[in-house]
């Protein structure tokens, strides 16, 4: 019994239920689903990277958080984890590796290089990811402790858990794809 009670259980979308049934949105169902299973693709070219490798680690575990398979190969990842500093020549391979992606697609920038060009403000550093792909979550640091980013990736699931399933095809997302230059 005791084990029982320490067991923490997602809890259910917003619904109906009642003996033996239980009813929800089916959009609801889906964000649950793909918030508790995104599949990473490191992207690391920095310390960072070192503080991803401890998050992965048995002392904090990502896949706690549905995490688990690293994917080293975009067209098998949803969740793209930017790690680090990027180079200018470097930017159109990070904007190739996203356009790989299958959709729904979401982006993490770990660490001030990643959000913002960190400490290298030269002409040769990219001046933050989001000049050419789009970020959903910034996780601030230099580099970020193995804490901060679980927290951006329950933030994450957060926003993925409350998107609509059929967000992609909205005249937001399409504005937005516009401005980055997607077709």
């Amino acid at each position: 019994m005791a084990n029982k009670d320490k067991v923490n259980i997602v809890p259910a979308p917003e619904g109906y239920s009642g003996q033996g049934f239980f009813a929800t949105k089916f959009s609801s169902v889906i964000g649950l689903a793909r918030a508790n299973s995104l599949w990473p693709l490191p992207f690391a070219t920095s310390c960072c990277g070192i503080e991803f490798m401890a998050t992965m680690a048995s002392t904090y575990d990502m896949g706690r958080f549905g995490a688990e398979r690293n994917s080293f190969t975009p067209r098998q990842a949803d969740m793209l984890l930017v790690m680090g500093t990027i180079s200018k020549k470097m930017a159109p391979i990070l904007r190739h590796v996203y356009e790989q992606m299958a959709e729904p697609k979401w982006v993490i920038a770990v660490g001030a290089c990643a959000s913002s060009g960190g400490i290298f403000d030269t002409y040769s550093v990219l001046q933050g990811i989001d000049k050419v792909i789009p970020v959903d979550v910034y996780v601030p640091g230099c580099p970020p402790r193995p804490e901060q980013i679980l927290d951006g990736l329950m933030q994450l699931q957060e926003i993925v858990k409350n998107e609509d399933m059929y967000r992609r095809s909205s005249e937001r997302y399409e504005e937005l794809q516009k401005s980055y230059k997607f077709e």
